[in-house]
């Protein structure tokens, strides 16, 4: 059972179980189609993408960036769109194919566990569940707000006849359900060539560039994290955790670390491995941080006796400013998202002593 102790109420409204989150099963146009009427979409933080109104927000306190989250049956498909913020997909369980293009043969790459996909903006994308099991991903858009999706035009072609009716200020409208369209609205249309001719067609280097694999991350990192940082880090990253950059500066502050995807995102991405029984310097960070639990269970906890066990596929947002700690349980893994381009570096902002 997970263990809460003394957590105030501002902290446990901070906290999404992954056992607690809410899908919505008609978030968006294509959620009746036929091979993408299986799906679940959530909205973790932020006002996310959604276009279906009453979509679940579980958090709704602006970060700086948005995190919602997949869960799919195996052969589900994600119907092809484009955003105007950058989007980063972190594979949390199953194996997931993403494809791009008008009609998604402009090429494709295959993602499993651990793995991370950032997909530039202006680009129709779509993703399968090509595994054997309900898979789940955790997604991440750039911008308090990150506007609206943008459909290739089949997809409005094929939502046709199947009763979710999308409306030009961005909401959907679920007949089934006996809603109307109301009489001052107007229904989206698919788009015309000159409304699509933005819309780029990467190859498929450029793509699997924008791919970080989860077993290259301790290999990549874990020599240059320690000759770099060495002492300075009094505890944060030590021979028991590994700090791994995946998106964030090409060269953060005075080190050696480096992130494989340097572009803009308005937010970096981490990934920390921890050893059992592992623990990090009590520290704070001036930016928003969240923390996605990919492996094992960990214990946080700050310097004012407040605590709460975290295990696989839970969410917990710290605020900014307070001081932080994490143990390892057992041996974990830990994705964590920081606000801005090139937020200051966790060790940089260590607690000393008096």
């Amino acid at each position: 059972m997970s263990l809460i102790k003394n957590l105030s109420p501002q902290l446990q409204a901070c906290l999404v179980r992954y056992g607690e989150l809410q899908p919505c099963t008609n978030a968006f146009i294509d959620a009746r189609s036929p091979g993408s009427d299986k799906k679940e979409n959530f909205t973790i933080i932020g006002p996310g993408v959604a276009e279906n109104p009453h979509q679940h927000v579980h958090i709704r306190e602006l970060h700086g960036f948005n995190i919602g989250g997949a869960r799919q049956p195996p052969g589900c498909t994600n119907s092809l769109h484009s955003h105007d913020s950058e989007e980063v997909f972190i594979i949390h369980q199953g194996t997931w194919r993403f494809f791009w293009g008008e009609h998604g043969d402009a090429g494709e790459v295959v993602l499993k566990p651990g793995d991370t996909i950032s997909i530039p903006i202006h680009i129709f994308r779509g993703f399968e569940n090509v595994g054997h099991d309900v898979g789940f991903m955790f997604a991440v858009l750039g911008g308090d707000d990150p506007g609206r999706v943008h459909w290739a035009p089949h997809v409005i072609e094929k939502a046709r006849g199947f009763g979710l009716i999308l409306l030009d200020d961005g909401s959907l409208v679920d007949t089934t359900v006996g809603e109307v369209v109301p009489a001052d609205a107007t229904a989206v249309e698919p788009s015309s060539r000159a409304d699509v001719a933005y819309i780029r067609e990467p190859c498929v280097e450029e793509m699997i560039a924008n791919v970080v694999r989860h077993e290259t991350l301790a290999a990549d990192t874990a020599k240059a994290n320690r000759s770099a940082l060495g002492e300075s880090l009094s505890g944060l990253v030590t021979e028991s955790i590994i700090d791994s950059v995946i998106i964030g500066p090409a060269k953060i502050a005075d080190t050696f670390l480096l992130a494989p995807i340097s572009k803009p995102h308005g937010f970096s991405l981490r990934h920390l491995r921890l050893q059992a029984g592992a623990q990090t310097t009590m520290h704070v960070l001036e930016c928003a941080e969240v923390l996605m639990i990919h492996r094992g269970r960990i214990i946080w906890r700050n310097n004012l006796q407040e605590s709460v066990e975290l295990t696989v596929g839970d969410t917990f947002t710290v605020p900014t400013g307070m001081a932080r700690q994490i143990e390892a349980i057992g041996d974990a893994e830990i994705f964590i998202v920081l606000g801005g381009d090139a937020p200051q570096p966790m060790h940089m902002m260590l607690l000393r002593a008096a």
